[in-house]
This record gives C-alpha cells, structure tokens and sequence, in this order.
C-alpha cells in the first residue's frame, strides 16, 4: 500500500470514530419492551433544547372552564401536551425523536379514586414515541402532583430534545 491509500484509511476511520463519539445513545431496559430508555448519553458536540412544562388545551369548549371535562381525561390531555410539546420542538427544527428526557406531572383524577391514571397516559404516549414511523424512546420519569397551576389540568410535560452536533 502506498502513503496516500494509508493516509486516507486512517482519516476515515478517525471520520468513523468521531462521528459515533458524537452520536446520542439511547439504552432500552435490559429484557423489556416498555416504550421509555433506560438511559440517553448525549455528547457534548450536541445542542440541547429544553422546553417548558406544558398544560393541555381545552378539548370541549362547551365544558365549565376550568373542569376536567373542558380539557378531557388524562389520555385526553397527554395527547393535547405531546402535540403542543411536538409543535413547539419543530418550529425550532427538531421533533419528538429528539426528545431525550420527559418529565410528566399527573394529577389523580377523581374518576380514578384520585389515583393517577398511568393507564391512559400511556394510550396516548404510545401513539408518539416507539413506533413505526418514530421508534426513538426518551427517558421518563412520570409523577402523580397534588395539583397543577391550571384548574381542571390533570397532566403536565417538560421536555428535554437534544441533535447531536455534525
């Protein structure tokens, strides 16, 4: 081999290296299918945009504002959240398969025994991340709140999207 076949072998292989330094790694849980990753390593190369708590509209104006039954039940609100949340990431050029990390409130909802419903939280989670058309599955932490800054809000997201750099 020559000095130059050599010297551009070692280049792309440098190419090769550094680009897998800079990409966003995602884990799953070992053993599970559970639609969340165990953990997310981003780079420092990446640009991270973190987007605040974000509260449902309202899914029935003809509701009394301000109730449970204007904005919907918490598969109801999970799905306004996740669309605002999806908007908000694109206008800035991202999406939600850049999310690395969620953080979700959820209030007990009174039709539940004021127990959270973790049941339709995931309904309508599912239909946005791990799936076909985006398989990228953020980290999650969900949590059950006492109550949350809008009345008759039973879910609140913030969210953390990261693009690796190039």
């Amino acid at each position: 081999m020559n000095k130059p076949t050599l010297l551009l072998g070692a280049l792309m292989t440098l190419s090769a290296i550094n680009a897998q330094a800079d990409a966003i790694k995602r884990v799953d849980p070992p053993g599970s299918n559970f639609p969340i990753s165990q953990l997310i390593s981003v780079p420092a190369s990446a640009s991270l945009t973190f987007v605040s708590g974000t509260l449902p509209d309202v899914a029935d104006p003809k509701a009394t504002p301000q109730t449970i039954a204007a904005y919907g039940n918490t598969e109801t609100q999970t799905r306004s959240v996740l669309k605002k949340i999806r908007t908000a990431l694109q206008s800035q050029g991202l999406d939600l398969g850049d999310v690395v990390q969620l953080k979700v409130f959820l209030v007990g909802d009174p039709a539940n025994g004021g127990k959270l419903d973790f049941a339709g939280l995931q309904a309508a989670y599912t239909e946005f991340f791990a799936t076909a058309e985006q398989p990228n599955k953020p980290t999650r932490t969900a949590l059950q709140v006492v109550a949350l800054p809008l009345p008759g809000a039973l879910v609140e997201i913030e969210a953390i999207a990261a693009k690796a750099g190039k």
